[in-house]
C-alpha cells in the first residue's frame, strides 16, 4: 500500500508541475503579445531585400556619363561597393542580425560610398543644366536624372533603415525605445500581425514617398535627425526635378 500511496503522490506532483509550466508559457506568450514585436528581441529581417536594391544602385551607377562620375575609371566605385558589400553577405548571409561592431561601420561605409558617388553626379548634372553645359539631348538628359533620383531614393531609403532606432542590428535586440520614424503600424498595432516590424521595404517607401511628395505622407519623423534628413532629401528631389524637367522642355521647343 505505501508503494502504491507514493506512485500516486508522484503522479500527482509531475501533473501539477507540467499545469504550472503551461501556466507560465501561457503568461509568456501573453506578456509577448502586449508588447509590440518592434519593442522586443526579434529576429533579424532578410538579407536579400537590402542587397537586391543596392546591387541595382551600382548597376545604375554604370549608366551614368562619365562627366559624372567621381572616380575614374567608372567601374572603380561600383566594384568598391561590390566589395563592401560581399563583406556584409559574407558575414550575415541570410538575415541582418548582430554579431561584431565592425559590421556596422561597415554597413555604413558602404552608404557613404553610395551616397558620395551619387552626390556627386547630382551637384555635376546641377551645375552643367545652370551653365547650360552638357544637355542638348532631351531623352538622355531626363535618363540620366532619373537614373540620379532613383539612386537618390535608395540612398536615402538606407539612411533611414541604417540610423532608426540604432540601426537593423540593435533593433533586433530591442535596444531603443523611443522610434525615430512612426509608422501607422505602430499607432494602430490591431490592423498589423502582432509580429510587425519595419523592414528595408518600409524604409524604400518611406523614401519615395518623401522624394515624390516633398513632404512626409503617412510616416511620420520624430527626432530631429530624421526631420533634417527628409527635408534634406526632399531638397535635392526637388532641386533635380525642376531643373532636368526645365531644361529639357526648353531643349523640345
Amino acid at each position: 500500500m505505501n508503494d502504491g500511496m507514493h506512485d500516486d503522490t508522484g503522479g500527482g506532483t509531475g501533473d501539477a508541475e507540467s499545469r504550472l509550466a503551461r501556466i507560465e508559457r501561457l503568461l509568456e506568450s501573453g506578456q509577448r503579445e502586449l508588447v509590440p514585436a518592434w519593442q522586443r528581441v526579434t529576429r533579424g529581417e532578410p538579407r536579400w531585400t537590402v542587397t537586391l536594391v543596392i546591387l541595382t544602385a551600382v548597376g545604375l551607377q554604370l549608366t551614368l556619363p562619365h562627366r559624372l562620375i567621381l572616380l575614374h575609371p567608372a567601374w572603380a566605385m561600383p566594384v568598391l561597393e561590390l566589395v563592401l558589400l560581399a563583406g556584409l553577405v559574407a558575414a550575415n548571409p541570410r538575415r541582418v542580425e548582430p554579431s561584431t561592431r565592425w559590421l556596422r561601420w561597415l554597413g555604413l561605409a558602404l552608404i557613404c560610398v553610395i551616397s558620395l558617388a551619387n552626390g556627386w553626379a547630382a551637384v555635376r548634372l546641377v551645375a552643367d543644366l545652370v551653365n547650360g553645359q552638357g544637355a542638348d539631348q532631351a531623352v538622355p538628359l531626363l535618363l540620366t536624372g532619373g537614373v540620379i533620383w532613383v539612386t537618390n531614393v535608395i540612398v536615402f531609403a538606407l539612411w533611414y533603415w541604417e540610423w532608426d532606432r540604432g540601426g537593423p542590428m540593435a533593433r533586433v535586440q530591442g535596444q531603443h525605445r523611443y522610434a525615430d520614424f512612426l509608422f501607422v503600424q505602430m499607432q494602430s498595432p490591431e490592423i498589423a500581425p502582432s509580429d510587425w516590424e519595419p523592414a528595408f521595404l518600409d524604409y524604400l517607401y518611406l523614401s519615395f514617398t518623401n522624394a515624390t511628395a516633398f513632404s512626409p505622407t503617412d510616416v511620420m519623423p520624430l527626432s530631429r535627425w530624421s526631420k533634417m534628413l527628409m527635408m534634406l532629401q526632399s531638397s535635392v528631389s526637388l532641386v533635380t526635378v525642376v531643373l532636368v524637367v526645365a531644361r529639357a522642355v526648353n531643349i523640345l521647343k
